[in-house]
């Protein structure tokens, strides 16, 4: 069981390590560019989680979702900013977030559901299509948020 708290901790380590960087980007580059290449890196760690069985394999996986969580949850925050009116922030912020936990509960008894009838494999391989369906999606994002 210490196995997956450093698991964890590695992910987080290299998600804090991230953000930074890639929030200085979000500051110069097109929001829904940069959240369509952070789609690409977690279908791409889902991907390696999938095939992957050795230590060094799960190893780049985790570096590749905590990338992507790095690229990912503040260029999701200034999107919910750049797109709210300004008297409703708040109320946005407050539903995003709503929406986000539902979801992730949902994804996480999907990725159960997935993981315990027939095996890890097939919850990363999941994982990976719906990325693939997100990214898909991004091309019938509202104009205002496609000037970003």
């Amino acid at each position: 069981m210490a196995f997956v708290p450093l698991v964890m901790v590695s992910m987080n380590l290299v998600y804090a390590l991230s953000a930074y960087p890639f929030g200085k980007l979000a500051d110069r580059f097109s929001h829904v560019h940069l959240l369509a290449f952070g789609l690409v890196v977690l279908l791409l760690a889902d991907l390696v989680l999938a095939y992957g069985h050795h230590w060094s394999t799960l190893f780049l996986g985790v570096t590749l979702w905590g990338i992507h969580l790095g690229m990912t949850q503040g260029l999701l925050a200034a999107m919910v900013a750049d797109t709210a009116p300004a008297d409703l922030r708040g109320t946005a912020y407050g539903f995003f977030n709503l929406l986000s936990g539902l979801a992730m509960l949902l994804a996480s008894g999907l990725a159960g559901f997935l993981w315990d009838g027939f095996g890890a494999e097939m919850t990363f391989y999941a994982g990976a299509a719906f990325c693939a369906l997100a990214l898909f999606s991004l091309r019938w994002q509202p104009a205002r948020l496609a000037s970003r």
